[in-house]
């Protein structure tokens, strides 16, 4: 056992190193390598990456492999760090290859970036690893001992898997004094057993004769297989069966429905009786395979079929079917019948994808490969030719690349917004008579890229909110739509930066970045901000992202939330207002107007005025759109001399607001003059406290008038302060020039001067005003100015063109101090706000 082990691992050795010396250098376009059977996982076959010129450190970037269908094993593999090609499980050469002849394994090599196919043809080469083995370990032979001297006796053949010289060689016959043994050779190289009669037989002398018969295959190590003969002596029957011919053959389409004839086989036997009749069947060797699909009438000897041929699975069958008459001693004698299939066209086509890219980017440039398919059709012939096409009206083409290999590559831009998905159906038909068709399917999802900008429904929002609304209510919603999918659609939204009315816009109005909902921050009023403007922007998540911005317009619209303020006639000091009308007043008499103000605007502003209370309705009407108070009729004796009056003055809004007003109309018999409190149009205490703005307006006017008194103050006391201790150093006389606070005022009243005196750095000015016509001459106003005060911008005075003297002297430049003049004339009082001379008196009153 131990030196067979060591003389089979040494023949497998001779065979691999058979094999690498007849792998020779690949052919060109396609390669091909030997194999032999039986190896070990991890043999060595092929340098597939140096054959194939490929670079090794990316064939598994490439994504390098064997293609191979569905279900197929995979006998041999690529080792992806070096190209090798290995065997990956063990190889029976006669599992792969059922019939005869070179057993070849085709493989389909696929490398992807580029895409490339190679096709490599591998044969497997036979090794003795099959012993000869006979049907039965123990023959019965019947021999009539009449049988003469060289008779021949067929024996049962051995058969051997293997091939060539691995096959059955020659048979031995163990030593006897009987029987001889002859090796024959059919038509097909196979060989077959005679026992030939070497002495007469005696029945009554021994009945029954033991031998052991051996065959012998041609491999190194030699293998053999046994088998018992017992030849049992009987009486003579001395003829046996004879076929026509040794060998039949026939053909049998592949489509031959069970119970159709094969062949009618014939038979002879010159004997008669039961020697004579002859019994068919099929010999001990045949395959199950054949016991199947065929069946041997026994007495007629037709050949039927039984089973389902298939030309794609065996295009032959082999029948050995054997002849012997029902007689003692009959002798079996056989025949081989050769069934060629003829094929049909009964294989549709099969499409395989080998390889798919999906989804396809929608900005695929055209000739971008999306898949390789692959068809294949196990008939032969012209039904084995395929032709494939793919649906019209599709932005894809098939290429054809290797015989019966295609690859579908786009023809065209993709568009993922006209067209997200295509359904391609690949259509592959054979040539046969009726041809046969296969469709299939591939579904190409295009992915979305950002290439579409969100869009919003409207070019720009109009949105009227109304005033006085609540900090946080929504007031419009704006909404965008992007074309494109998942996180390129996704939209946020935003408000610009900006500024209203010198404010950040984000404190006026918020957006929500998911649904757009706007939201004011703050209560907005019609009379401070009537519209404004805001950029909303709409930005997907793409990368890069794309944005679109929209103008929303914002009106505030006015509600009635101000009540009409009374400005004229004011109370005084909290009082009712009070006005003089004389006894003689004659109807239509202009006692005074009631005015009022409404901050609203619109009809909310619209002002109406009509009397409420009065304590003579008869005597005095109030105007409805002018708030003129004038009387009907004249003063009667009985008419009291006191009228008290209420007026209403109301808005135009919904609801209404209104305010009132109380009058005391005193009736004299003649006007003093006096001033009306119908003249008093100071804004009352209400209305500034009721306006911001003019109260803001006040207080800051207040504060500028106290800061500039206060400066004039502060620079006249540090003026004066110098002046006294320059004075020693004046260029005036002191007769005629006193320091500012020693002069005395005019005359006349009210002096204006507008005087500018700039005299050099670092002096002080000292100047001498004549008055002419007016004031003594012995007057004289000295302005008095630090160094640094010259460069000062508040200034009061004027320069005066005419010189002191009125003397032009062209030859002489201006000295630093230059004497001004007043204006000849003193500004009189404005006059515009004193009451009328009829009213003055009753003025001194109060």
């Amino acid at each position: 056992m131990g030196a067979g082990a060591g003389s089979g691992r040494g023949q497998l050795f001779l065979h691999t190193l058979l094999f690498l010396l007849l792998a020779g250098p690949p052919a060109r376009g396609q390669l091909r390598y030997t194999v032999p059977e039986e190896l070990e996982h991890g043999a060595f076959v092929a340098n597939l990456g140096e054959d194939l010129g490929l670079d090794v450190s990316t064939l598994s970037a490439r994504r390098f492999r064997i293609v191979s269908r569905a279900g197929a094993r995979q006998h041999l593999e690529v080792n992806l760090e070096n190209g090798i090609l290995f065997v990956n499980e063990r190889i029976d050469r006669e599992e792969v290859c059922e019939a005869g002849g070179t057993c070849l394994l085709h493989l389909q090599l696929l490398v992807e970036s580029p895409l490339e196919l190679y096709r490599v043809e591998v044969e497997v080469l036979d090794i003795n690893d099959h012993a000869p083995t006979f049907p039965w370990q123990e023959y019965v032979l019947e021999v009539a001992e009449s049988a003469v001297l060289g008779a021949r006796f067929p024996l049962e053949s051995a058969q051997d898997p293997d091939v060539g010289t691995n096959s059955v060689h020659t048979y031995r016959l163990s030593p006897n004094g009987f029987f001889s043994l002859e090796v024959q050779t059919r038509s097909d190289a196979s060989k077959f057993a005679e026992l030939v009669l070497e002495r007469a037989l005696d029945r009554e002398q021994q009945r029954v004769h033991r031998v052991l018969l051996t065959a012998l295959d041609g491999g190194i190590p030699e293998r053999s297989g046994t088998a018992h003969i017992l030849v049992t002596v009987l009486d003579a029957n001395d003829n046996v069966p004879a076929f026509d011919q040794p060998s039949y053959g026939v053909s049998l389409p592949e489509d031959a429905p069970a119970g159709t004839l094969v062949i009618q086989l014939n038979a002879t036997d010159l004997d008669e009786g039961p020697n004579g009749e002859i019994e068919y069947s099929f010999s001990g060797h045949a395959p199950p395979r054949v016991r199947e699909l065929f069946h041997v009438e026994p007495r007629s000897g037709q050949v039927l079929l039984k089973g389902r041929l298939d030309y794609e699975r065996a295009s032959i069958h082999e029948l050995y079917v054997q002849a012997k008459d029902r007689g003692p001693s009959a002798v079996a004698v056989h025949c081989r019948v050769l069934v060629h299939l003829l094929d049909v066209n009964d294989n549709a086509p099969e499409v395989t994808l080998t390889s798919v890219s999906t989804p396809v980017l929608e900005d695929a440039p055209p000739g971008t490969v999306i898949a390789v398919i692959s068809v294949l059709d196990r008939d032969s012939g012209d039904n084995g030719r395929v032709s494939c096409e793919i649906s019209p009206n599709v932005p894809f083409e098939l290429r054809s690349s290797f015989r019966n290999y295609y690859t579908l590559v786009t023809t065209q831009a993709l568009d993922r917004e006209v067209v997200p998905e295509y359904n391609v159906s690949i259509t592959a038909r054979d040539m046969g008579s009726p041809a046969l068709l296969t469709r299939s399917t591939l579904t190409i999802p295009v992915s979305d890229v950002n290439d579409n900008a969100p869009r919003f429904l409207q070019p720009s929002y109009s949105v009227y909110v109304m005033e006085n609304n609540a900090p946080g209510a929504s007031i419009c919603s704006v909404s965008a739509l992007d074309p494109d999918c998942q996180q390129n659609a996704y939209l946020s939204y935003s408000i610009a930066d900006g500024h209203i009315h010198g404010m950040p816009v984000g404190t006026y109005v918020s957006i929500n970045s998911d649904s757009g909902h706007m939201y004011a921050l703050r209560s907005l009023d019609y009379e401070q901000i009537r519209s404004f403007q805001i950029q909303v922007q709409a930005q997907d998540a793409g990368f890069p992202p794309l944005s679109a911005n929209v103008t929303v317009h914002i009106f505030v619209l006015d509600q009635n939330d101000n009540a009409p303020v009374i400005v004229s006639p004011m109370p005084r000091n909290g009082s009712v207002a009070t006005e003089l009308v004389p006894r003689s007043a004659r109807p239509g008499y202009l006692v005074g107007t009631v005015s009022a103000v409404d901050a609203d605007a619109g009809l909310n502003s619209r002002l109406s005025y009509q009397l409420l209370q009065a304590t003579d309705f008869t005597l005095f009407s109030v105007a409805p759109d002018t708030g003129e108070l004038r009387t009907l009729r004249s003063f009667l004796e009985q008419d009291a001399s006191r009228q008290q009056l209420v007026v209403q003055v109301r808005d135009g809004g919904q609801p209404a607001l209104s305010a009132t007003v109380s009058l005391l109309l005193s009736v004299v018999e003649t006007m003093p003059q006096t001033l009306s409190d119908f003249s008093e149009f100071s804004l009352p205490p209400e209305v500034s406290s009721s306006s911001p703005l003019s109260l803001y307006l006040l207080v800051s006017l207040g504060s500028i008038s106290f800061t500039f008194l206060l400066a004039i103050l502060i620079l006249t006391a540090i003026r004066c302060r110098g002046e006294r201790r320059s004075r020693q150093g004046d260029s005036c006389s002191p007769p005629r020039c006193h320091c500012c606070p020693g002069s005395r005022p005019s005359s006349d009243g009210l002096k204006t001067s507008n005087l500018t005196a700039q005299p050099p750095a670092g002096t002080t000015a000292a100047t001498c005003l004549d008055v002419p016509g007016g004031g003594p001459p012995g007057y004289c106003y000295k302005v008095c100015l630090g160094p640094e005060s010259a460069q000062s911008d508040f200034m009061f005075l004027k320069p005066c063109s005419p010189p002191r003297n009125n003397v032009k002297d062209p030859g002489k430049k201006s000295r630093p101090e230059q004497h001004l003049q007043v204006s000849k004339e003193a500004k009189q009082p404005n006059t515009d706000w004193l009451p009328p001379s009829t009213q003055r008196a009753a003025l001194k009153r109060y």
